[in-house]
């Protein structure tokens, strides 16, 4: 049996070119189309991997509720994008936005790819986006609001980011890079999640009445863990497969490479700052660690060698623990870091880019320290910056008029209490609710 299905896998691969040729798209074409979709499946699981972090680094109280976003999230991202997303993002090449292609009429994807195959590909980026934010709101938002606030940010928000600089906006015509999304991706989820959890204030008990934090202990460090070896797993999706095809083996594999090395530095280099730092080698710093040098190196991990994906990658580790510690001075109640790992590292892998981007693996031109000059550090300077603007500004009107019409903020009895019984009417664990008798 097990000699048939090799055989049949063989066979299907060595015939693949021929079945491409007879339906006229081209062996390469349908390689192409395989990988892509092997990526959107990465991508999508990486939904699962977010809700494992998220619900871990929450009371088990709000288990339940933080799940349920991560789980319309992809439910909305996936209408929205479908119906306005796409066209925004890739109808057309206007400086700002996209103008047809509503419903996916009338428009293409990229040359050698079918427009589905891509269109899954770009809509798990856009649920990743939209996740991201879950965490730094948790253990306090209105799941109503949550709603609202996924559509806007799924349909609208993340495309018009997207067109400027995937989709032939205005920043791509400057020849800002960024190869797999620390600005498009990260930076929007990061900087969105900080300007929600600033208007939605602190948890309660987080700060003492002298500004100095608390520390509130998520309810499973073994769902953290497996969740970043979701993400992990799934941004060989996000970073490989945003080659968007396997006609250049040499480039796909120096992304991987650069992708897991990254990763293992931030995590070695968050470990040991914190180790130092606190006097013990801290399993949520070291996890947020290795996410951190995974966001860092989403931008560059095409342009630079795997020497500078190990600088990167520590770098990212160290500002992630600072992060948190910048946000706790700040009042600033993110549970689960989503801004230090996400915002913070986004911005310091397009700014890579600047500083290490080398053209001769593709970059537009050499970073600072190659010889390039300050051109291309500043194009992705005014970037990141022009995409923080928006992301605050466009979200700050939009969790305002969301607090307006339904409230951002649950009560604080249903706080105490826990969202999932406020705002779902059950248990993530059942016999642990505490019955009261007047």
């Amino acid at each position: 049996m097990k000699c048939l299905f090799f055989l049949f896998i063989f066979t299907l691969i060595f015939t693949m070119p021929v079945m491409a040729q007879d339906m006229n798209i081209g062996s390469v074409n349908a390689l192409d189309t395989l990988w892509v979709l092997i990526a959107a499946f990465l991508v999508f699981f990486m939904q699962a991997g977010f809700g494992m972090v998220e619900a871990g680094l929450v009371r088990a109280k709000n288990a339940a509720n933080i799940l349920m976003k991560n789980m319309l999230d992809f439910c909305i991202a996936s209408i929205g994008f479908f119906i306005f997303g796409y066209a925004l993002m890739f109808g057309g090449n206007g400086a700002l936005l996209g103008t047809y292609g509503w419903f996916l009429n009338g428009i293409k994807g990229p040359d050698g790819l079918p427009l589905y195959a891509f269109w899954i590909f770009q809509a798990a980026f856009c649920g990743t986006a939209a996740t991201i934010v879950a965490g730094g709101m948790a253990e306090r938002m209105k799941f109503t609001a949550y709603l609202l606030y996924s559509i806007v940010i799924s349909a609208f928000i993340y495309p018009i980011i997207g067109h400027w600089i995937w989709g032939g906006g205005w920043l791509s015509n400057l020849n800002f890079h960024d190869f797999a999304g620390s600005t498009v991706v990260h930076v929007t989820g990061g900087f969105a999640a900080l300007i929600g959890t600033i208007l939605l204030k602190p948890r309660i008990g987080k700060f003492n009445p002298d500004g100095s934090p608390n520390f509130i202990a998520g309810h499973s460090m073994p769902l953290v863990a497996l969740g970043v070896f979701i993400l992990w797993l799934g941004w060989f999706g996000f970073n490989p497969g945003s080659t968007l095809g396997f006609g250049d083996p040499e480039l796909v594999a120096r992304v991987t490479i650069n992708t897991n090395i990254a990763a293992a530095s931030g995590a070695i280099a968050g470990m040991l700052l914190a180790w130092g730092k606190y006097g013990k080698p801290d399993l949520a710093l070291t996890l947020n660690g290795a996410l951190a040098g995974l966001v860092a190196i989403t931008a560059p991990c095409a342009i630079v060698t795997p020497m500078i994906a190990i600088l990167i990658g520590i770098i990212a580790g160290v500002l992630c623990i600072f992060g948190v510690r910048w946000l706790d001075l700040l009042k600033v109640d993110d549970p689960v870091g989503a801004v230090a790992v996400h915002g913070v590292n986004g911005i310091w892998g397009t700014v890579a880019v600047g500083l290490f981007g080398q053209a001769v693996l593709g970059a537009p031109r050499n970073g600072l320290l190659f010889g390039g000059g300050f051109t291309q550090l500043g194009i992705q300077a005014l970037g990141v910056v022009s995409v923080i603007l928006f992301v605050v500004g466009s979200m700050w009107i939009v969790f305002k008029t969301i607090d307006a019409m339904v409230g951002l903020r649950v009560s604080e009895k249903e706080e105490l209490q826990g969202l999932d019984i406020g705002e779902h009417g059950m248990e993530s664990y059942s016999g642990f609710e505490i019955f009261t008798t007047e």
